[in-house]
């Protein structure tokens, strides 16, 4: 019998004693969140997406949105007292995330980075977001996910 695999974001979540649960796709390389959401055979409104910024004053910036939507950045600037934020280039997602594109989560990255979560994920008892690693996802309470990193729940999606 194989060992089974805990990634930070799991490990994580299991030493704070928050409950989730975990899902898996054999998946070779990284795919959509629609996509992803479509074979987990889960609402896209509560599947969410990881993306790393980087803003005018060189601070990194996490923000959470549903896998169908677009970060607006002027809203996503806006929330995090910036004039402006950009998306990092997927190159340099490791050495800033520590994660891969396509296994990003919110929890569990090199360093703690403000984090924002579209505000939609507080209609939901559960969303669900990358588990760190390509095909892992991790479905949590959102308001747990405040026991782990600081986040703040703001309209960012749009424009």
């Amino acid at each position: 019998m194989g060992r089974e695999v805990k990634t930070n974001a799991m490990r994580i979540l299991e030493q704070r004693g928050i409950t989730y649960k975990e899902y898996i796709l054999e998946l070779k390389e990284a795919v959509d969140g629609v996509t992803c959401a479509t074979m987990l055979g889960v609402p896209l409104e509560r599947t969410f997406k990881t993306l790393v910024t980087v803003g005018k004053s060189k601070n990194y910036y996490v923000f959470v949105i549903p896998v169908a939507e677009t970060l607006s950045l002027k809203k996503a600037a806006a929330s995090v007292g910036e004039k402006n934020v950009e998306m990092i280039p997927m190159k340099d997602l490791l050495k800033v995330a520590g994660y891969v594109h396509g296994g990003c989560s919110p929890i569990g990255m090199k360093k703690v980075f403000t984090t924002v979560i579209d505000e939609t994920a507080i209609l939901f008892d559960k969303i669900i977001f990358s588990g760190g690693k390509i095909g892992y996802f991790i479905e949590v309470n959102p308001l747990e996910v405040e026991k782990v990193i600081p986040v703040k729940f703001v309209d960012i999606v749009g424009d």
